[in-house]
């Protein structure tokens, strides 16, 4: 497996990623300034379009999927019938839409795979004047539960110097604001964050797991598969696991 790739992972990805806090897609909205009816958008890096669904749920003008992995895109394009998303292949660094075709360009859960120049200045080609460009993760806020603090601490126990490429409170996320605010094409930057909680069963709770790249990667096969089991053990006869998602978004205007 690869840093980034998913293939393999997409049914996972698809049946068992919890969606985004509402409240923030309205904000986010919000931050556009334009009638939900007039917004043309564009999420790219859209994997299974979980984000993307939230936002064509919202009634918005248009919205294209923009997914370089075959297989994301596919089970994007299963699970997003008749809701009017267009699905494209392309990057963040060359994502194939017209210049000023966006009100709003959005990122869930993969900016942090982009080459940040690159892909800021995609966004800034295809985004209209004063149009909005957002990132958003969605991580567990473990620290709700502390069941889901002792499993996440068992990843530390089996590779004490692991450091997550972003787990939504980590890489890229730790610096985010300065680095939007110091690129010239954007202003305005905002940061938002909401929770949400979900009543998850045992196996939802195991498919979140093992729908994710970057610490099957840095684990290695065998020890991942030793977190697996060390989870699969802890949660063993519960009826459900009470997990707290924290959507943490961040979003610039378009200079």
């Amino acid at each position: 497996m690869k840093h980034g790739d998913y293939t393999g992972l997409a049914g996972n990805y698809a049946k068992f990623r919890a969606g985004y806090a509402p409240q923030v897609a309205t904000a986010i909205l919000s931050y556009v300034g334009r009638d939900l009816a007039s917004i043309d958008a564009a999420d790219v890096g859209a994997g299974t379009g979980i984000w993307t669904r939230t936002l064509a749920a919202r009634g918005l003008h248009s919205i294209v999927a923009v997914e370089p992995n075959d297989d994301m895109r596919g089970q994007g394009i299963e699970t997003s019938r008749r809701t009017g998303i267009v699905w494209r292949k392309g990057l963040a660094e060359a994502t194939g839409l017209p210049e000023g075709s966006a009100d709003l360009v959005s990122m869930a859960s993969s900016f942090h795979w982009a080459d940040f120049d690159k892909a800021c200045d995609e966004f800034h080609r295809i985004l209209r004047p004063d149009g909005v460009f957002a990132a958003l993760w969605n991580p567990r806020f473990i620290e709700a539960n502390p069941l889901l603090v002792e499993i996440e601490a068992q990843i530390m126990r089996l590779k004490p110097d692991i450091r997550r490429v972003s787990s939504g409170r980590s890489g890229i996320t730790e610096r985010l604001t300065d680095m939007l605010s110091a690129k010239p094409q954007f202003t305005g930057v905002l940061y938002l964050e909401g929770r949400h909680s979900l009543r998850q069963t045992p196996e939802q709770y195991m498919g979140a797991w093992r729908s994710v790249n970057d610490l099957p990667v840095q684990l290695g096969p065998e020890l991942f598969q030793k977190f697996l089991d060390f989870t699969e053990k802890r949660i063993a006869g519960l009826a459900a696991i009470e997990t707290t998602y924290l959507t943490r978004a961040w979003a610039a205007r378009r200079a």
